[in-house]
């Protein structure tokens, strides 16, 4: 083989190289195009999704806690309305059980109850449960706590 054709080969074969490089770089720019496309097709549609999903869950969250500050009101609720305060966390109400008898018909008793609203088949939290467990162990008490009359004077006191 004489040094032209020799010459011939290798520019022939560097061009089909360079041919081959150029056509696969056209194809992957289009694939890469396409995949884009997809890409931003399917952000927009889930963005609408994500959107939804997160307008339903905050429409549930706000329902839930209407429900809970409309419970005393509800016949369901086995208190008197008026005994019940609504402190939302960690529990739902404390309800000072025949308060109102006492404070207007003198009755000798009043019960302190924790109440947890759920709705459906809704269940207690870890921390729910844990009060329950130190409410069910006996594990409450009650405690006095005396401000002094300003700010000078020192420390609080405490009484039980």
């Amino acid at each position: 083989m004489n040094p032209e054709d020799f010459l011939i080969a290798a520019l022939a074969f560097i061009a089909g190289i360079a041919m081959a490089y150029l056509y696969f770089r056209l194809r992957v720019g289009v694939i890469e195009d396409r995949a884009r496309n997809d890409l931003e097709r399917w952000k927009n549609e889930c963005t609408r999704d994500i959107r939804k999903d997160s307008v339903s869950r905050s429409r549930s969250v706000l329902k839930g806690r209407i429900s809970e500050q409309m419970a005393p009101f509800l016949p369901e609720f086995p208190y008197n309305h008026a005994d019940a305060r609504f402190i939302g966390n960690p529990v739902d109400f404390i309800v000072f059980d025949g308060y109102t008898r006492a404070k207007d018909d003198h009755a000798d008793t009043v019960d302190v109850v924790l109440v947890e609203v759920k709705k459906g088949k809704g269940r207690l939290t870890r921390q729910e449960l844990l009060i329950k467990k130190a409410v069910d162990e006996g594990r409450v008490s009650w405690k006095t706590v005396m401000l002094p009359d300003s700010c000078d004077d020192g420390e609080a006191e405490t009484g039980e």
